[in-house]
């Protein structure tokens, strides 16, 4: 009655309580929010977004909904609280020592522990990483016995020289990698400043009808969908972990950038070997339907072994989704190979034990995406080939992937020496890739070397489209600095083909 009496309907009525209850909860930072208001807000944003909108996230925290993650393959959405914001985007630089991030603090005193001084009145210790760039260097004719650095350069905050006479003598060599080493020490803090990193917000599942453009980092994440990323630090980070997938698949891709042309890298073997992986991930349309008219057989998972997995074995699983995104009518199965597989994934230990069934105690992940399966085996790809675990093998459905193997590198050639052999023996395609140029002509002339020849390359060596715009540092030696995937090549085991003699 008094609601009729003062003229005023009820849905205005409500809408000064909607908007005082929301005012209350946006006059707080999200982060300070109950932990059930909190999970109830972003429903309440993904209800509005209807799908148009990715839901909100926080990168590197646990994920509360799994079912969440099976429909969209991007980030999900979380209840954990946001971590504090330590530092500020405008204040990223800081000495490696005096950091704010205990982290960083303890990986400076690795370095004082074990990094070298490269000055030349140093005696050396270690072989150049690369010839060339040393015989531009000057020679290390010194006396003195070999130091630890100490001293932290001020314009890159990081422990290069053990003294500072030193770091002032050789200040010219220095300048050469100084801009990167500092840029280096930014994107690590700006990696734990505990600010939102909306550049890790993946794009879901790709429309057939649109064609993605593989021209560059821009055009895929532009024809993909990406949120837009409007700094270069972003692009560095976001690179940095999907250089994995998109190296893989800018290989397999019918779109790739790869082709026989001239100046395109791939071979004519490369072609056949790449073609018949294409068949299998880009299916053709057969008009298939649920009744029994419509059954068509359908291919198995290709299945892409990466050996020697490290690093790439731990990523956030919705990074590898991005590969199933790019054949929407394919299907996965990615087998992590190698004695460091379970690096950083202690939250998953103690492994499965081993049974008849499971006999090198794999860990199967099966509801990654509806179209993608993991499987972990920590343990040497020969031990397993010579099983047969994994036989038959069939080159339209399986594919072998080395990231930075190392092949020509002495401490790690002798754990290869007996894997290669076997997987020349499968003449299923090989996707390997390098630090730099150097680095895969120093594993190629370890194949040729180790295996006489009897190879096939499929593309030839030079810089991945796809490679991390992020540079990396090197704990034992600050000298070094790479990025992941900089270069790429594939190889397979040489196919005789038999030919008919004519009769005379």
């Amino acid at each position: 009655m008094r609601s009729a009496a003062s003229g005023t309907c009820r849905r205005c009525l409500r809408t000064p309580r909607a908007a005082t209850a929301t005012a209350a909860i946006h006059s707080r930072p999200f982060s300070s929010l109950p932990l059930a208001r909190r999970s109830t807000a972003s429903r309440r944003i993904d209800t509005r977004s209807n799908g148009n909108v990715r839901s909100i996230s926080f990168f590197g925290q646990k994920k509360s909904d799994e079912s969440a993650a099976v429909q969209s393959g991007a980030a999900t959405n979380s209840t954990e609280p946001s971590s504090p914001l330590v530092l500020r985007p405008d204040d990223l630089f800081h000495s490696y020592t005096q950091s704010p991030i205990p982290e960083i603090r303890r990986r400076a005193a690795f370095m004082r522990q074990h990094a070298l001084c490269p000055h030349p009145d140093h005696r050396p210790t270690r072989l150049p990483a690369n010839p060339d760039a040393a015989a531009q260097a000057p020679a290390s004719t010194g006396n003195q016995a070999p130091a630890h650095v100490d001293f932290e350069c001020p314009d890159c905050g990081i422990p290069v020289y053990c003294s500072e006479k030193h770091w002032a003598e050789d200040y010219e060599n220095h300048l050469q990698i100084c801009d990167t080493l500092r840029q280096i020490n930014e994107d690590d803090h700006d990696l734990r400043s505990g600010r939102f990193f909306p550049e890790f917000e993946y794009a879901g599942p790709q429309m057939e009808e649109a064609a993605i453009n593989m021209t560059n980092w821009d055009t895929f994440l532009y024809t993909r969908q990406f949120e837009a990323i409007n700094n270069d630090r972003s692009m560095r980070q976001v690179t940095r972990l999907l250089t994995y997938p998109m190296t893989i698949g800018s290989v397999l891709h019918e779109l790739s950038p790869y082709n026989v042309r001239k100046g395109g890298r791939l071979t004519p073997e490369g072609l056949k070997s790449l073609s018949a992986l294409r068949y299998t991930l880009h299916p053709p349309k057969t008009g298939g339907g649920e009744g029994i008219r419509g059954l068509r057989p359908e291919a198995p998972p290709v299945r892409i072994f990466i050996l020697g997995a490290r690093a790439e074995s731990s990523l956030p699983r919705n990074v590898w989704v991005q590969l199933a995104h790019l054949f929407p009518r394919g299907k996965f199965h990615l087998v992590f190979i190698g004695p460091d597989s379970m690096a950083n994934r202690d939250d998953e230990f103690p492994l499965p034990p081993r049974t008849p069934s499971n006999p090198f105690g794999a860990l199967v992940e099966d509801r990654v995406w509806p179209s993608m399966k993991i499987s972990t085996i920590v343990d040497y790809y020969h031990t397993i080939h010579k099983t047969g675990l994994f036989a038959p093998y069939d080159p339209y459905f399986d594919c072998f992937v080395l990231f930075h193997p190392g092949l020509g590198h002495p401490a790690s050639s002798h754990e290869w020496s007996e894997t290669i052999p076997l997987l020349f023996e499968t003449k299923a395609p090989i996707i390997a890739t390098g630090y730099t140029q150097y680095d895969m002509e120093r594993d190629i002339e370890w194949v040729n070397k180790t295996c006489g020849g009897e190879y096939d390359l499929l593309m030839e060596p030079g810089r991945n489209t796809f490679s991390s715009q992020r540079w990396d540092l090197n704990d034992l030696d600050p000298q070094d600095v790479t990025c992941g995937n900089w270069g790429v090549w594939a190889f397979r085991g040489k196919r005789y083909e038999a030919t008919h003699k004519t009769s005379e």
